[in-house]
């Protein structure tokens, strides 16, 4: 994935360096849960009994990013490129589309929807819109099975999609399986509809065929079921959260081919 010169985003804020949010304790099953069942998902726990109160001051801490630091470009460029076309699609039905912040932290963090956590993995919080990251699980990916930088690009279209399904309403408090697996797939068919849209040759990312069997190996990775496997655990249908490889790479490929945010709803 070749990354241009380009804008910056005005959303990406940085609070590295500062665990934000005190010490919280979590017990072992509690960690299970987290890792499990939150990979590219909401904010889960509340299914833990508690989880911190809301929050909606930041920590005093926040700073620019670093235009040098590596990780940090990678995730502004993607992220300018998801404010490009989300921007573009919505001012095509005659809208504006409200752009989400997007935080990078270490280890812990306040956020508007209690206290988020690295063992989480990425996730988005309605309150305060805004994505919360911590780039260390960028390496539990690759060791899950995921590829290349656009498996990176994946996941911040994964969550930047949970904040359009917000501004349209459609993001489900339901806490059941079942309404919880339709809201991830069709947040990978989002993200689908925006890798459609980024490949043209005037964004800040330019990319190819590789890169999107890049973004195929991540959504396979964090299948339910190769979640599960992984863990050593028996596959259990009944109790996904997020849908099973296979239907994540359908719904993100379905949006992908199309380009038609319409295949999604």
């Amino acid at each position: 994935m070749l990354i241009r010169p380009g804008r910056s985003s005005g959303n990406l804020i940085d609070r590295r360096g500062s665990r934000g949010g005190g010490k919280v304790g979590l017990g072992l099953g509690g960690l299970v849960l987290l890792l499990v069942g939150a990979f590219f998902g909401l904010d889960l726990r509340p299914l833990l009994g508690g989880g911190g109160g809301v929050s909606s001051a930041p920590p005093a801490n926040e700073q620019p990013v670093d235009p040098q630091d590596e990780g940090a470009r990678l995730v502004d460029a993607v992220l300018v490129e998801t404010e490009e076309v989300w921007g573009e699609l919505y001012r095509e039905t005659g809208e504006a589309y409200r752009e989400p912040n997007l935080v990078l932290y270490t280890g812990m963090t306040q956020t508007s929807c209690g206290t988020g956590q690295a063992a989480m993995g990425p996730f988005y919080c309605p309150n305060d819109q805004t994505v919360y990251l911590d780039l260390s699980f960028f390496n539990q990916l690759q060791r899950m099975g995921a590829r290349g930088e656009f498996a990176v690009a994946y996941v911040i279209a994964h969550e930047v999609a949970h904040h359009v399904q917000n501004l349209e309403d459609l993001l489900s408090r339901s806490r059941s399986n079942a309404m919880s697996v339709r809201t991830e797939l069709q947040a990978d068919c989002l993200a689908g509809i925006w890798a459609h849209h980024a490949q043209g040759e005037d964004g800040r990312i330019v990319l190819n065929e590789a890169d999107i069997e890049s973004g195929i190996s991540a959504a396979a990775a964090v299948g339910d079921d190769a979640i599960q496997r992984g863990a050593g655990q028996a596959v259990r249908p009944e109790s996904f959260t997020h849908g099973s490889s296979r239907q994540r790479v359908d719904a993100f490929l379905s949006g992908y081919r199309s380009g038609d945010y319409r295949v999604c709803f």
